[in-house]
């Protein structure tokens, strides 16, 4: 018997020194400088929600979501939160990506100008300045949403610049609006001006798309599948977690990056994102659970208006899976 207790003893030491098995690795690379839309990471980060699905998350800032989309598709980083459809255009032309789960499944697209110029619907808009980036991914839309309410571009003027030229023209008078994303552009106006942004939502006036998901290469997929379960697992628990404490949620950016903005726009930013989470359809779901109708809807609208190769519409599901997300409730 003491031998036995002996032998029990002694392969319980061992057990107890061994190491405990190492967290995996994972680098999530953001489509952008961070902004509030991507509180959920930070926020999962630092509550330990990563760290329970045993991954060990690095969250690097991106340059774009086809800058970003590149490196996804040459594993320099394991996931991207990118711009779906900047995603389809790079798969399209055999970039080995796919969407693991795509998070904004309304557009977040809009013509947004400050309150004060009472700018609230598209017959506003006339006698008015637009600013607009050409050939991005909101100018490609915006003849669908003329055509959708009625407008013409004789109905207004525009002037052109890159991102940073568009923002200056409305901060500076030059412009009226710009072409911008609701939770983006307008926060970065704010913080320049202090003054509040309304923006005419294309969603409003039937444009359906998708906009911002996870991406990930899809021999990486393959090989990963389990750490792919385990980072959309966690991923839709952070944005759950998010949404429950939106201030918090944004703090967790500036923790991590004091640099990384100001914390009222980052949480206002963060809370105009939200709404973008779900469409009438997956009201009832959990983040990510995109429906089919809504990336065909994408699809068709990007090949006719976004510049996507038109063999797309031969397979809509190639662009992503819900396979990986985790059932309700679990």
């Amino acid at each position: 018997m003491k031998r036995w207790i002996g032998v029990v003893s002694a392969a319980l030491m061992v057990f107890a020194a061994m190491p405990a098995q190492a967290a995996d690795k994972v680098v999530l690379m953001l489509n952008w400088y961070v902004y509030g839309e991507h509180a959920p990471f930070y926020y999962g980060k630092a509550k330990g929600i990563y760290a329970a699905e045993g991954i060990d998350l690095e969250i690097q800032e991106g340059r774009g979501s086809a800058a970003t989309t590149q490196a996804v598709a040459a594993k320099t980083a394991d996931f991207g939160y990118v711009d779906v459809p900047t995603m389809m255009r790079a798969a399209i032309k055999g970039a080995p990506v796919v969407a693991t789960g795509v998070l904004l499944q309304t557009s977040p697209m809009s013509a947004m100008g400050f309150v004060d110029k009472n700018i609230k619907k598209p017959e506003d808009i006339k006698g008015k300045t637009v600013a607009i980036t050409p050939a991005d991914s909101m100018t490609q839309i915006w003849p669908l949403f003329l055509k959708k309410t009625g407008l013409k571009e004789s109905d207004f003027k525009t002037v052109a610049g890159d991102g940073q030229t568009k923002l200056n023209a409305v901060i500076n008078g030059q412009a009226d609006l710009l072409l911008g994303y609701v939770m983006d552009q307008s926060m970065k106006i704010k913080d320049a001006t202090g003054k509040d942004v309304y923006p005419i939502k294309f969603a409003d006036y039937g444009i359906n798309m998708v906009s911002s998901g996870i991406i990930a290469n899809t021999d990486y997929v393959k090989a990963n599948a389990d750490l792919v379960r385990r980072f959309m697992s966690a991923t839709t628990k952070a944005v759950e977690a998010a949404e429950k404490e939106p201030n918090a949620a944004a703090q967790s950016i500036l923790d991590a990056n004091p640099k990384g903005g100001k914390i009222d726009t980052l949480t206002q930013g963060f809370e105009l994102t939200i709404p973008l989470y779900r469409t009438a359809d997956t009201k009832s779901k959990r983040p990510f659970q995109v429906t089919d109708q809504n990336m065909t809807e994408t699809v068709n609208l990007l090949v006719e208006y976004g510049g996507l190769d038109a063999k797309a519409k031969e397979n809509p599901k190639a662009f992503y899976t819900n396979d990986y997300l985790p059932k309700s409730g679990s």
